[in-house]
């Protein structure tokens, strides 16, 4: 995934957790997103000799192996494998009838996911499933579920975590980097300042005036 102006994938250092969502009626199996954790076979070579269905079917299966894909990104490999577009199509709607591909079921899930192991707000949400070419309608359905107040709460939650390591800059920097922070996750300006101000006066530790603002290291 190239680089976007949010933060990268990957384990958080701060180990973050944010507060527990409110619970839900009905049942989900959660899913999991990341690298693959086990092998695939290889797949087949359009060579002629294989049937090209088959051969689709094959490499949609080896692709689906470990997590699930967007039909985007599956259409993607299935070009970069040399499979017609009129087999892809047949292939790739047959595996959407049977549930083994499901754009909203796979927005459901990554909003669910990627909120709760990186703190990502809406708008970076958004911007990383559109990247997987996720429909815009299916996006914002996605985003549905997560309430504001969520948000807003797990915005919080980093805010405290980064207060312990900008202890020793006067306020103003103190502020620009848990903004800068808040920003790359993708919280609205607005909302990032309030919660920045409210946790910086609410801190039982009142940061120390430093006389030089510009010597105070950087992100």
């Amino acid at each position: 995934m190239p680089t976007s102006e949010f933060e990268p994938s990957g384990a958080d250092p701060s180990g973050f957790e944010p507060p527990a969502r409110q619970p839900r009626t009905g049942s989900r199996r959660r899913r999991r997103f990341g690298p693959d954790r086990q092998a695939t076979p290889e797949d087949p070579s359009l060579d002629g000799t294989v049937d090209p269905e088959s051969a689709a079917r094959t490499i949609l299966l080896n692709k689906l192996t470990g997590q699930p894909r967007t039909r985007a990104e599956l259409a993607g490999t299935l070009a970069e494998r040399g499979v017609p577009d009129d087999v892809a199509g047949r292939v790739l709607e047959r595996f959407g009838d049977v549930g083994l591909i499901d754009d909203a079921a796979f927005a459901s899930a990554w909003v669910e996911s990627r909120h709760h192991a990186r703190g990502l707000a809406r708008r970076a949400l958004a911007h990383e499933l559109r990247h997987r070419g996720v429909d815009d309608e299916l996006v914002r359905d996605a985003l549905e579920e997560l309430d504001p107040s969520q948000e807003a709460e797990t915005a919080r939650v980093l805010v405290r975590r980064k207060l312990s390591s900008v202890r020793k800059l006067d306020r103003q920097a103190a502020m620009r980097r848990l903004l800068g922070m808040l920003a790359r996750k993708g919280y609205p300006a607005g909302l990032a300042m309030a919660v920045v101000r409210e946790e910086l006066d609410a801190s039982e530790e009142e940061l120390p005036v430093i006389d030089d603002p510009d010597s105070a290291p950087e992100d």
